[in-house]
């Protein structure tokens, strides 16, 4: 007798259905975000659920699959608001700041980009990291690299006082100096705030040498 042929189970959205773009919506999205984060460190992601988060948040589980079908897609969208937040940051504190110099904003740069002392930016850990397999494709990680790239350009070239313009490869290696070393910080639990900061002033007085130093023709 034959069996009847089974369907095959389609894994759930990794990507949110929409973004929030009235006031209230945001303010919604938010909500959720903060809840996924207080469910998150207390319960980790296993026993993560969207009821859950709708249940914390306070709405129904209707309206927050209006936004996000699955905890993949909701986990995907917290970590681009994050990037984006962190992009945000690197705008007002770094590029806008004109009257600040060149040390005081490439500080900030810096400390924008490696996570260390900058509370204002959201929360994320290395489980969140492990995780990103199953939200992100090789595209989604060299837009990031491509945005990060750009905006720390877009940060030094700002800085009319440094000694000299520094070159493409300078502006990349220095932000991945920053950026990269900071998810692999967090994938091996580097978890000593003693160590980080110790850290970060190095990285930071390695960069001003480089900023310092005309590049080699």
């Amino acid at each position: 007798m034959r069996q009847a042929a089974h369907a095959p189970v389609s894994a759930p959205r990794a990507k949110p259905l929409k973004r929030p773009s009235q006031a209230r919506a945001r303010f919604t999205v938010q909500a959720i975000y903060d809840a996924f984060v207080r469910i998150w460190q207390a319960q980790g992601w296993e026993r993560l659920t969207t009821r859950a988060v709708a249940l914390e948040t306070g709405i129904s589980v209707g309206t927050l699959y209006e936004y996000f079908p699955s905890k993949q897609a909701l986990l995907s969208g917290y970590v681009r608001q994050g990037m984006d937040a962190l992009l945000a940051a690197i705008d007002k504190q770094v590029v806008q700041a004109s009257d600040a110099p060149w040390q005081e904003r490439l500080h900030h740069l810096l400390r924008l980009t490696h996570g260390i002392g900058a509370p204002e930016l959201q929360y994320y850990d290395a489980r969140m990291l492990a995780l990103e397999h199953q939200i992100a494709e090789p595209k989604h990680h060299r837009r990031v690299y491509d945005e990060i790239v750009g905006a720390w350009a877009k940060a030094l070239n700002a800085c009319a006082d440094l000694p000299q313009p520094p070159s493409a490869c300078a502006v990349q290696t220095l932000c991945l100096s920053a950026f990269g070393v900071r998810r692999y910080l967090l994938l091996v639990h580097a978890d000593d705030d003693t160590a980080a900061h110790t850290w970060a002033a190095e990285l930071e007085r390695q960069c001003q040498l480089v900023l310092c130093t005309p590049s080699p023709r």
